[in-house]
């Protein structure tokens, strides 16, 4: 089953330092704030240098989607992190106290959290021209594996069943599926599961 996120429906919010703006893409439990999600998947456009917002008990990991990147100052890590565009994404505490630069320009990121005594994330990153098979977690239970396109015509087949996600659209897998792309194309596979598993 493909259950998906269209990029039209994405919710926009205040981010929760009021500095700027969050397109969330999904979150669970599905419409918790910003102090009550358990994960989030979310998009945001960062067009200054700042500290990021503080969110307690919660791990953190950003990729660069547009722009050309930001470098972090993040508490209790050495010296600055860089994130580009084409590099992989970084991961640390969100209840760490988080400076960014902007290394070009304004940029859009994608920010993956989940609560660190119930979930646990991974993110990763694709570029190519070439099938991709997904697996989804499946076991233990409240594992999610979620399909982020950031091309157009991006198609997911599972069974017989084909579905064609556009830029910024989502996805949820609950089977197999094989990622087809419409010649070079990018797309992000974020994975929950459970802490205690």
């Amino acid at each position: 089953m493909i259950r998906v996120l269209r990029a039209a429906d994405h919710r926009v919010m205040r981010w929760k330092n009021g500095a700027g703006s969050t397109t969330e893409i999904a979150a669970f439990p599905p419409g918790a704030g910003l102090g009550a999600f358990d994960w989030r998947v979310s998009m945001a456009d960062v067009t200054e240098d700042g500290p990021f917002s503080r969110f307690e008990g919660i791990d953190r990991t950003l990729a660069i989607l547009d722009g050309e990147g930001v470098s972090l100052v993040v508490d209790g890590m050495d010296g600055e992190q860089s994130i580009t565009r084409a590099g992989p994404p970084l991961a640390f505490p969100a209840d760490a106290a988080t400076s960014a630069r902007l290394l070009g320009g304004p940029v859009r990121d994608l920010n993956v959290m989940s609560r660190r005594e119930v979930f646990a994330h991974r993110l990763t990153r694709f570029a190519t021209a070439e099938p991709v098979h997904v697996t989804p977690d499946i076991v233990p239970e409240g594992a999610v594996t979620l399909v982020i396109s950031r091309s157009d015509g991006l198609v997911l087949a599972a069974g017989d069943a084909r579905t064609v996600l556009d830029r910024d659209d989502a996805a949820f897998l609950d089977e197999e599926a094989t990622v087809l792309p419409d010649g070079p194309a990018e797309f992000f596979l974020v994975r929950f599961r459970s802490a205690t598993a």
